[in-house]
């Protein structure tokens, strides 16, 4: 007679054992509807599983997370049997779930074809309405080589081979389609609501170049067509905001084969990089911390004392010189250890706060690499806060009321927080740990932040924080982080003479708020699809001119408003106007400055908005005022070119 416990800490009686689905329908006839599948102590399972003790369970709809994901698992194997039913000879191979969606991979004779996809979503929404029980069943497996071998399904029987000869193997049927798989799946394929087939690539069987070319097939399945919908729309708006496309059209950088995973800056481009850069090195100076600069090529013997090499050779650019090897820098903590270790320091000289513009290379795959979301050579606004125990925590307050200003200036303010504490294994004593993880969390609490607690996911060598931004398509970015490091200022010797006259050794805050520039940049180029706010736009306003009568007044406020300190050029081409304000509105430039008879004659400007707004005639000082409030207020209210409407290629 199992007691079965309800989230909600209500529990029920059964007087014989029970299946998930029929502990559902004694709930409510709505939820054994909606159910998909169930968590028995904590694991997932079908709504057919037979509970027959004590229990803690809940019931997994499309609403949650969980149930998502059993939707999307469940909906490749639709797609898998669509694909047989219309393609014999195709072999099905491995299908897992993704963020947003599943994918499949095939063994087929000829590639699949757009109008494939169509068929197939078709025939996927005829299984739909045929509402087919899905059954799970146990094999051995013997029986399991047996059976795909008739199929003629050798990819399944290489991956079956590989599972150990005492394991019972579990399979999902629906219909003639049946298939090797942990599970769970929902109940029938009649729960299919709402799903679409996005694209189809090639990829390696097992990930391995040396195995046969597959094609595999990616698709989305969401609870409803509303969902769906949603989703497709935030597709299409990501693609128009494509930081390489966009990058092209207003000439921001380039990358090449000849320097994979480098970026080639453009004029445009650079001016955004400078702007940011200058306005990070401002600002820190103001929070109390000392730039500084370290070589770019350092020997690998002090990659082996920080403990670098062992964890990190196969991502690091290997040189040698006079029978030296050398490593270009991955990163610049081992370096800034080398500047504290200049000179005696003082408890009084704690916390001692460095930044640098570091400028790092790793060895990422070619494969991997996109634009500038993922590079081999970026820069970081990178720091590091020496300091002792007891200044953790104020040293990490005062990051985070830095963090989020800096966030809000770019006009993010939905930041997820992550509080990732101590792993199994790890360097530093347990009281070390709690002091670490007291102080983070104690941090958080204080600033009344909401975050979510990630137990063993921290570093060896200490707890962080990880902060995520969410965009406007409602992606997230991992940009911000600071660590709590005992290990490095160990291992690379770093002391400071304690009030007591001791030598201790400083902990080390590892700390980034944009993280890498590049890909910061390529973040906001996509966020603002390339309406920059005012103070980081490549050209902030162009002046053009009517006529050729008008063009030495052009150039006269072009040099008056170059003397003020804004990025402002001319367009004097024998254009008509109309045509050329169009073409600086397509580029995004902020304001559009009209030079006429009229305002030759009265001294004026006619001010007209990349939005397409009039603001009439107005003198150059009252322009100027314009532009410095907007240039002040930064990214905090954004115009109305950033809001979250579609985006006009």
């Amino acid at each position: 007679m199992p007691v079965i416990t309800l989230p909600d800490g209500s529990s029920k009686k059964f007087d014989a054992p029970v299946t998930v689905q029929q502990v559902a329908a004694s709930i409510g006839s709505g939820l054994a509807k909606a159910a998909l599948a169930g968590k028995v102590d904590g694991h997932a399972v079908d709504t057919s599983f037979v509970i027959d003790h004590d229990v803690t369970l809940s019931i997994l709809t499309s609403k949650d997370p969980e149930g998502l994901d059993v939707i999307r698992h469940s909906c490749a194997h639709l797609m898998a049997q669509a694909v047989q039913q219309l393609f014999p000879s195709a072999q099905v191979t491995i299908g897992p779930v993704i963020e947003d969606g599943f994918y499949y991979d095939f063994a087929f004779e000829r590639p699949f074809t757009p109008e494939d996809l169509v068929a197939i979503e078709a025939r996927m929404q005829e299984i739909v309405k045929q509402d087919l029980q899905v059954t799970r069943s146990l094999l051995s497996r013997d029986q399991a080589i047996k059976l795909f071998e008739q199929k003629g399904e050798k990819y399944k029987v290489e991956i079956i081979k590989d599972i150990p000869s005492t394991d019972d193997l579990s399979f999902y049927q629906q219909g003639d389609f049946i298939d090797l798989c942990r599970g769970p799946h929902v109940p029938s394929t009649g729960k299919f609501k709402a799903f679409k087939l996005t694209k189809v690539s090639g990829a390696f069987w097992r990930g391995d170049a040396k195995n046969a070319m597959l094609q595999r097939i990616y698709g989305t399945a969401w609870p409803d067509q509303k969902s769906l919908d949603a989703y497709l729309f935030r597709i299409e708006e990501a693609e128009k905001r494509d930081h390489r496309k966009l990058a092209k059209k207003f000439d921001l950088f380039h990358l090449q084969d000849e320097a994979p995973g480098m970026v080639f800056w453009h004029p445009n481009g650079w001016t955004i990089w400078q702007v940011i850069e200058q306005y990070v090195r401002e600002t820190l100076s103001q929070h109390g911390y000392q730039e500084v600069r370290t070589p770019q090529v350092v020997a690998r013997t002090l990659w082996e004392k920080s403990g670098h090499w062992d964890k990190f050779r196969q991502n690091m650019f290997m040189l040698e010189s006079e029978e030296t090897p050398f490593a270009i820098k991955p990163m610049n903590c081992p370096c800034h250890v080398q500047i504290f270790n200049q000179g005696l320091k003082s408890y009084r000289d704690l916390p001692l706060r460095l930044a640098e513009f570091g400028c790092c290379h790793r060895n990422e795959p070619s494969g991997s690499l996109h634009g500038l979301m993922r590079v081999r050579g970026f820069i970081q606004d990178d720091a590091h806060i020496f300091c002792t125990e007891a200044q953790i925590q104020a040293e990490v307050a005062s990051f985070l009321a830095l963090l989020f200003a800096v966030y809000a200036d770019f006009g993010f303010e939905d930041i997820i927080i992550r509080l990732s504490t101590r792993p199994d294994e790890r360097v530093g004593t347990d009281l070390m740990w709690d002091k670490a993880e007291s102080a983070l969390e104690l941090a958080l609490e204080q600033a009344k932040l909401d975050y979510t607690l990630c137990p063993k996911e921290g570093a060896f060598y200490g707890p962080k924080i990880e902060f995520s931004l969410k965009d406007c398509l409602g992606r997230v970015w991992q940009c911000g982080t600071i660590q709590v490091d005992f290990s490095m200022p160990e291992r690379l010797e770093a002391i400071y003479i304690a009030e007591d006259g001791s030598k201790q050794i400083p902990v080390m805050l590892h700390r980034a708020i944009l993280g890498s520039l590049e890909r910061f940049i390529g973040i906001l180029i996509e966020e603002s699809a390339g309406s920059f706010p005012v103070w980081l736009a490549p050209t902030q306003a162009v002046v053009l001119n009517i006529t050729d009568h008008h063009a030495e007044r052009c150039a006269e406020i072009t040099n008056f408003l170059r003397n003020k300190g804004f990025r402002v050029n001319q367009d004097l081409r024998n254009e008509k106007i109309g045509f050329k304000i169009r073409e600086h509105t397509i580029q995004r430039v902020p304001y559009l400055l009209v030079i006429g008879d009229r305002e030759v004659e009265e001294q004026t400007i006619s001010v007209r908005t990349r939005e397409g707004l009039d603001l009439g005639s107005m003198g150059l000082d009252q322009f100027v005022e314009i532009l410095n409030k907007d240039i002040l207020k930064r990214g905090r209210n954004k115009p109305l070119a950033q809001e979250k409407k579609p985006v006009t290629v």
